[in-house]
C-alpha cells in the first residue's frame, strides 16, 4: 500500500512544485541550523560551526537532487523542457517544419481514412450480445460471389436438424412502401424477419416488445411492425404513443408494438434497416394463399456454448451436401452439384459487402502503408540533413556535459512532435477523405444490400484513434531514429574540428543515399501500380457493351400499390411512351423488364428445336421483356428479321435472340424460324429477328446468350435523347404524374452512371493509387533535391576550387546530375523486380487483373525518371553557379 502515499505525494511535486521546493528549503535549513547550534555548543566558532555542519551535511543542492530523484518527478519535467525546446527549434525553422507536417498529414490522413472505412465495413462487429458466437450459412457456385439466399423449407431443414446452433435465423430484406395517419408515403428499407429473430440475437427492444414467434404465423388478426429507432426519431419524434398505432406497409395494415434499441441497424453494416415485419405479412402482400413463397432467406445462427467453428462446420457438412443434392435434383443445371456450402463468422453481419470491396479496400490500405513508408523516409531525409546542419550545436552540448542519451531523447521527441502535429491534420484530413470515399464508393447503382448508409455510421472512434496514434509514434520513431543514432555516435572533439567544413564519413553519405534510393524504388512501385489499375480502369471504360450508354436516361416506375390491374397498365404504358417521346429533345422511348448493368437479371434454361444439348453443356440463358424501339433507343443492331410491335403482346409467341445464341445454335444460319420452350412451359416460341450482342449482368465479361421476349407491363423506361439526358427529367416527372397520378417515379439516372457505378472498385483503387502514386513520387523527388541541395551546400568550397582550377560550369552540373542518376539508376535496379512482384500479388487480389505486359512498370519507371532528373535539375544548376571567389573567402 505504500503507493497509496507515494501517489499523492508524487502528484503535488508536479503540480505544486513552488511550495514543495519551498518545504524542501526549509527542511535542509532546519537541519543545518540545528547542526550549527550542535557545533557551537561544543565550543566551535560561528564560522567553524557552519562549515562543519555544511561538511557533515553534504552539499545542499546535491541532497536537493537526490531528493527530487526519489519523487521521480524529475523525468517529466525534463520531457517538458525537451518539448519546449523542441518546439522553439521547429518555430525556429518554419519552412521545414511546414513541408515535414504537411507530408505527414498527407500520408496519415490517407491511412486513417482508409483504416476508418476498413473498420466500419470489414471489423465492426454487429451491435448485439456476444457477436462473435454468430455464423452464416452461404453457399457459392463455381466462378460466382458467395451468396446466403435459401428457400423457407430449407431454412427449416438446416434449423431442425442441425446440433450446433442455440437458434437459427432468418431474413429477408426488402423495400417497403410506408404510410399512416400522421405519416406521409415513404419507401424505406427493411426486413422480414422469422419469429425468434431478436431473442436469437439477444436485442432489447427501446420500448415495447419485439417480435416473437407469436407474431409470425399465418392469418394473425393483427399483424405487427417493429420500427428501428432512427425511423422512430425522424418520423415521429421519439413519441411512445407510437406503440399501438397503425401503419400501411404495401396496403397490409400493420400494429406497432416496439422500437429497437438506439445502435441496432440490422444484419449490415452500413444498411440502416427502418422496419422489420414478421415473415408471415410477406405472404399477405404478395401471395396470400402461399407462406414464403419465393423468398430467400439470409441464414444466420447463434453458436451453442462450447461449440466451435469448426466443430460447426463438421456438424453443417452433411446437412449442406444433402442441399446441395436436394437442389441439383430438382434444378436443370447438370453443374448445381458443384454448388459449395459454407459456415462462416458473422460477427459482422452478412458477408455480402465484405466480398465486394474487401480486396480493393486491402490493396488500398496497402498501397497507403507504401506511402506512408515513402512519407517517413522523406522526412527522415531532411531531418538528416537538418541533424548535419546542427552536428556542431549537438557537439557542444555534449562537450558541456550533456548526456548521450538526452541529447537523443531531444532528437526523438522532435521527432514525435513532428508526427503529433502531422497526425492532428491528418484526422483532419481523413474526416473528409473517408466521406469522400464513401460517396465514391455508393455513387451510381446500388446492388440489394449494398451499405447506402454507411457514411452515417463512419466516425473517429476508439479504434480508428488507436489506430492514429499508434501510426504517429511508429513514424516519429521511423523517422526520428536515423538522426537520433546520428546524435548518439556524434564525436564532440572531431565535430567541432570539423565545423563549418564538408566532412562527412563515407557511411553517413551512403545512409543518405539508400534513404533516397528507397524512396525511388518503391515510389516505382507505387507509380507502376497505379498506372496498372488506371490501364484496367480505362479499359473496362473504353469495352464494347453493344448499346450506347450516352444520352439515355432511364426512368423506373413502381406500380406496385396504384391500384391499376395488368392489363390497364400495359395500354397506360402504350400512351405514356407516346407522350415522353413528344417531349422536346427525346429522341425515341420504350420500357424493358430490365436494363444493362443494372445488378438484375432473370436466367432461365431453354430447349432449342432441333438443336440438342448434352446435359453438361447447358448453360443459362438471360431473358429480358422489351418493347418495340428497345434496340433502335439503346443503338443495338438488328441484323436479320424485325423489331417488336405492340400486337406481339396478343399474338402468337415469338422472341429475339442475340449473335451469341444464334452462332451457339446454328452457326452461320440465319436463325430467323427456329423454335424453342423454356424449361417448365411447353409451349413454343418463335424467333422473329436477330440483334447485336450486349452485356447484361458485369462489363467485366463477355455478352451472354440472350433472348428478348414481348413486355407487357414492365416498369423500366428507357429515353435516348439528342441533348443532356438530365434536361428531360423534369418534362418526365411532369408528363408520368398527367396520366398516372398513383404510380410514382421511385429512380431516374443515366446509362453512363449506372454503367460508371458497375465498376465502383476498379475506379476507387484507379483513383486513390493515382493519387499516391503522384504523392510518392512527389515525395521521392523532394527527398532526392533536398539531398542535392544539401551536397552542394556543402561542398560549396570544393566547387569553388573546382571552378578555380579551370572546371566548367557544365562538368559542375554534370557531376552533380551523375550523382542523381546514379541514385536513380539503383533505385531503378530495385524498384522494378519489386514492381514485378507486386503486380503478380496484385493481381491475386484483384480478379481479372491483367498481368502480361510491362506498360505500367516501364509508364511508372519513365514518369520517375522525369520526376528525378527535373528535381535533381534545381541543385545541378545552383552548383554550376557558384561564384569562386566568394566560396574561397567564405572558406
Amino acid at each position: 500500500m505504500r503507493w497509496f502515499y507515494k501517489v499523492p505525494l508524487r502528484l503535488r511535486s508536479f503540480f505544486r512544485k513552488s511550495d514543495v521546493e519551498q518545504e524542501l528549503s526549509d527542511e535542509l535549513r532546519f537541519h543545518l541550523e540545528r547542526q550549527i547550534e550542535a557545533n557551537l555548543a561544543q565550543g566551535m566558532t560561528p564560522g567553524e560551526a557552519r562549515y562543519a555542519a555544511l561538511r557533515e551535511l553534504g552539499g545542499v543542492e546535491q541532497i536537493k537532487e537526490e531528493c527530487r530523484d526519489v519523487r521521480q518527478v524529475n523525468y517529466i519535467e525534463s520531457f517538458l523542457q525537451d518539448v519546449r525546446y523542441g518546439l522553439r527549434q521547429l518555430r525556429r525553422s518554419p519552412g521545414f517544419t511546414a513541408v515535414v507536417i504537411l507530408t505527414l498529414a498527407l500520408a496519415i490522413g490517407a491511412n486513417t481514412a482508409i483504416f476508418s472505412l476498413v473498420d466500419a465495413v470489414m471489423l465492426r462487429t454487429l451491435p448485439v450480445r456476444d457477436p462473435g458466437r454468430l455464423v452464416q450459412l452461404l453457399h457459392q457456385y463455381p466462378g460466382e460471389p458467395r451468396m446466403t439466399g435459401f428457400s423457407w423449407q430449407s431454412y427449416q431443414d438446416f434449423e431442425s436438424q442441425n446440433h450446433v446452433f442455440s437458434g437459427l435465423i432468418g431474413a429477408a430484406l426488402a423495400r417497403f412502401s410506408v404510410r399512416g395517419e400522421n405519416l406521409e408515403p415513404e419507401t424505406v428499407d427493411g426486413y422480414y424477419v422469422v419469429g425468434h429473430f431478436f431473442q436469437v440475437l439477444g436485442v432489447e427492444p427501446a420500448i415495447g416488445r419485439l417480435i416473437g414467434s407469436e407474431d409470425d404465423h399465418m392469418g394473425d388478426p393483427t399483424p405487427v411492425a417493429v420500427l428501428s429507432w432512427s425511423f422512430w426519431k425522424s418520423q415521429f419524434n421519439l413519441d411512445p404513443t407510437i406503440l399501438g398505432q397503425r401503419i400501411i406497409v404495401d396496403s397490409v395494415p400493420l400494429v406497432v408494438v416496439g422500437v429497437t434499441p438506439p445502435g441496432f441497424f440490422g444484419l449490415q453494416v452500413g444498411l440502416k434497416a427502418d422496419i422489420y415485419l414478421p415473415l408471415a405479412v410477406k405472404s399477405m402482400i404478395d401471395h396470400p394463399s402461399q407462406l414464403t413463397s419465393g423468398i430467400a432467406l439470409g441464414v444466420m445462427g447463434r453458436l451453442k456454448p462450447g461449440v466451435s467453428l469448426k466443430q460447426a462446420r463438421a456438424d453443417m457438412a452433411l446437412l449442406g451436401q444433402r442441399w446441395v443434392e436436394q437442389v441439383s435434383k430438382h434444378s436443370k443445371n447438370p453443374l448445381m452439384h458443384e454448388m459449395r456450402f459454407e459456415v462462416a463468422p458473422a460477427a459482422g453481419g452478412f458477408s455480402f459487402v465484405r466480398d465486394y470491396v474487401g480486396n480493393p479496400l486491402l490493396m488500398l490500405m496497402a498501397v497507403a502503408i507504401l506511402l506512408l513508408v515513402v512519407a517517413c523516409i522523406n522526412v527522415a531525409s531532411l531531418l538528416l540533413a537538418r541533424g548535419a546542419a546542427r552536428e556542431h550545436e549537438m557537439a557542444v552540448r555534449l562537450a558541456l556535459g550533456a548526456g548521450r542519451f538526452r541529447v537523443v531523447r531531444q532528437v526523438l521527441t522532435e521527432s514525435l512532435l513532428l508526427s503529433a502535429a502531422g497526425s492532428l491534420l491528418g484526422i483532419f484530413l481523413a474526416y473528409f477523405g473517408a466521406h469522400a470515399l464513401v460517396r465514391l464508393m455508393t455513387s451510381g447503382r446500388l446492388l440489394p444490400g449494398f451499405p447506402s448508409h454507411i457514411e452515417s455510421q463512419l466516425s473517429l472512434d476508439l479504434p480508428v484513434l488507436v489506430f492514429t496514434a499508434g501510426i504517429a509514434l511508429l513514424t516519429g520513431l521511423l523517422f526520428g531514429l536515423a538522426p537520433a543514432l546520428r546524435a548518439l555516435r556524434t564525436a564532440p572533439i572531431s565535430s567541432l574540428r570539423r565545423a563549418g567544413t564538408a566532412g562527412k564519413t563515407r557511411f553517413q553519405q551512403l545512409f543518405g543515399k539508400s534513404l533516397v534510393v528507397a524512396q525511388l524504388a518503391l515510389s516505382i512501385v507505387m507509380l507502376s501500380t497505379a498506372g496498372l489499375f488506371v490501364g484496367y480502369l480505362e479499359h473496362l471504360e473504353h469495352l464494347r457493351l453493344g448499346f450506347r450508354k450516352d444520352h439515355l436516361l432511364l426512368v423506373t416506375l413502381d406500380p406496385a400499390n396504384s391500384g391499376y390491374q395488368r392489363d390497364q397498365l400495359s395500354r397506360l404504358y402504350q400512351e405514356l411512351l407516346g407522350r415522353l417521346e413528344g417531349i422536346p429533345g427525346v429522341r425515341s422511348a420504350t420500357l424493358s423488364g430490365m436494363t444493362p448493368i443494372s445488378g438484375r437479371a432473370e436466367v432461365l434454361f431453354v430447349t432449342v428445336e432441333g438443336h440438342p444439348e448434352k446435359p453438361e453443356d447447358r448453360r443459362f440463358i438471360m431473358v429480358n421483356a422489351v418493347a418495340p424501339k428497345y434496340f433502335e433507343t439503346y443503338g443495338t443492331p438488328l441484323l436479320a428479321g424485325r423489331d417488336f410491335t405492340f400486337p406481339d403482346q396478343s399474338g402468337p409467341r415469338v422472341a429475339i435472340i442475340n449473335q451469341a445464341m444464334a452462332r451457339y445454335y446454328v452457326g452461320k444460319l440465319s436463325p430467323i424460324g427456329m423454335h424453342f420452350t423454356f424449361d417448365g412451359d411447353p409451349k413454343p416460341y418463335e424467333v422473329v429477328g436477330e440483334v447485336g450482342d450486349a452485356k447484361y449482368n458485369e462489363v467485366r465479361e463477355a455478352a451472354p446468350r440472350t433472348i428478348y421476349l414481348v413486355a407487357q407491363a414492365s416498369s423500366e423506361f428507357s429515353l435516348h435523347t439528342s441533348i443532356n439526358p438530365e434536361g428531360v427529367v423534369p418534362d418526365v416527372r411532369r408528363t408520368v404524374l398527367q396520366l398516372l397520378k398513383t404510380v410514382p417515379i421511385t429512380n431516374v439516372r443515366t446509362m453512363a452512371d449506372q454503367v460508371d457505378a458497375s465498376i465502383v472498385p476498379e475506379r476507387l483503387i484507379a483513383t486513390l493509387s493515382g493519387w499516391f502514386g503522384a504523392l510518392g513520387a512527389l515525395l521521392a523527388a523532394i527527398g532526392l533535391y533536398g539531398l542535392l541541395a544539401y551536397t552542394v551546400a556543402r561542398r560549396t568550397s570544393e566547387i569553388g576550387i573546382r571552378l578555380a582550377l579551370g572546371a566548367t560550369p557544365g562538368g559542375v552540373s554534370r557531376m552533380v546530375l551523375g550523382d542523381a542518376f546514379a541514385m536513380l539508376c539503383t533505385g531503378l535496379a530495385v524498384g522494378v523486380p519489386l514492381a514485378l512482384v507486386g503486380k503478380r500479388l496484385t493481381a491475386h487480389v484483384i480478379e481479372g487483373l491483367p498481368v502480361n505486359g510491362a506498360i505500367s512498370i516501364v509508364v511508372g519507371a519513365v514518369g520517375m525518371i522525369a520526376v528525378a532528373l527535373l528535381a535533381a535539375y534545381v541543385p545541378a544548376h545552383r552548383a554550376s553557379r557558384v561564384d569562386p571567389i566568394v566560396a574561397l573567402r567564405h572558406e
